[in-house]
């Protein structure tokens, strides 16, 4: 039987898949090494998991005296840091002031009904906006997003909005329960605005940042498969589940975010969590962060994004690159040459 040009791609590409092993590379379906529900079968998935989260812990370790010891506590029991008033009342009028009245590019995406907006918080911008360069050195809060992440620098920070038009949750997929990986990851909010119970809050359920027994076996029923799962996102990586299953997995039901405004959020999002449903049109606007790095190197920093100039100003190279490259015309997101955080949606 001859051999098509389609399957002397697949074996070329072959050692590319296996050495993607050894990254955070998490997608089912454009890896056929990570998708083969017979290596899964064998537990590829599980044993990658369970070593991603020995790796993690050991970073943590390194990282645990950095940290107060009640707020260390309460995130290893629940998943997520969470801080009220988190800035000076002074501090933070001001940097919300500077971040209201910003204009600068950005992009945005829509799912559904809700639109998501970004604005890079890169040295550009912090160079003209003193509370804001502030926050973003503040090595208090970084160290709350290392630990979750459990790596050091290379975090990203971006002013976020999310306007919502009431949206359904079946037009979301981000108001479905989900993890964003197999490994530990960083993701975390200021809330420049208070948070309503019925305008999409951030939700997550605590303590599914760990790795029990009972996830792991979850874990390895979704992997065999994940690469035919009739979900996207389920195929990319990104499990789902249903409230329903997670006492199954003896975890409880999703806590809800509405917080009031200066309230600071940094979240394990291995675990579980969802952008509520919003019942009624809202727009809400936060500093967002987010640090993700290879599971399996066992330093703490020391990576590309970490260094000064890039850190400083990659996620513009980032836009640059992408339109040299045409990347963004097949991106879900949208660039904006000037926008504003609280304007209305441009797409």
């Amino acid at each position: 039987m001859p051999v098509s040009i389609k399957d002397i791609g697949r074996y070329a590409a072959l050692p590319w898949h296996c050495m993607q092993l050894a990254t955070h590379a998490k997608s089912f379906e454009n890896n056929p090494v990570l998708g083969s529900a017979r290596l899964n079968a064998l537990g590829l998935h599980v044993q990658r998991r369970q070593l991603a989260m020995a790796m993690a812990g050991y970073r943590r370790n390194a990282l645990a005296s950095r940290l107060d010891a009640g707020e260390r506590e309460h995130f290893e029991q629940n998943g997520f840091f969470i801080r009220e008033n988190a800035l000076p009342a002074e501090q933070f009028a001001a940097l919300r002031a500077e971040l209201g009245a910003l204009r600068s590019t950005g992009w945005e995406m829509r799912q559904g009904r809700a639109v998501t907006r970004r604005v890079s918080l890169d040295q550009d911008v912090l160079a003209q906006n003193p509370a804001s360069a502030a926050f973003v050195m503040d090595r208090g809060v970084r160290d709350l997003i290392a630990y979750a992440s459990s790596n050091t620098g290379g975090i990203t920070y971006q002013l976020q909005s999310i306007v919502i038009d009431a949206a359904n949750a079946d037009q979301d997929p981000q108001t479905r329960l989900h993890a964003d990986t197999f490994h530990p990851t960083a993701k975390a909010w200021l809330f420049l605005d208070d948070v309503q119970d019925d305008q999409g809050p951030f939700s997550y359920v605590p303590g599914s940042h760990r790795l029990t027994p009972e996830r792991l076996a979850w874990e390895y029923r979704q992997s065999l498969g994940a690469a035919r799962s009739s979900e996207q996102m389920h195929r990319e990586g990104s499990f789902r589940i249903d409230e329903p299953d997670l006492a199954a997995l003896g975890l409880p039901p999703p806590r809800r975010f509405a917080v009031p405004a200066n309230t600071l959020v940094v979240a394990d999002t291995s675990g579980f969590h969802a952008r509520c449903a919003s019942h009624q049109a809202s727009h809400r606007v936060e500093i967002y962060a987010s640090l993700r790095r290879n599971p399996f190197i066992p330093w703490r920093g020391a990576h590309l994004f970490a260094l000064p100039w890039i850190a400083n100003h990659h996620m513009r190279w980032d836009i640059r690159l992408k339109r040299l490259m045409g990347f963004d015309k097949k991106s879900h997101w949208r660039f904006v040459e000037q926008l504003n955080a609280y304007e209305a949606p441009h797409i």
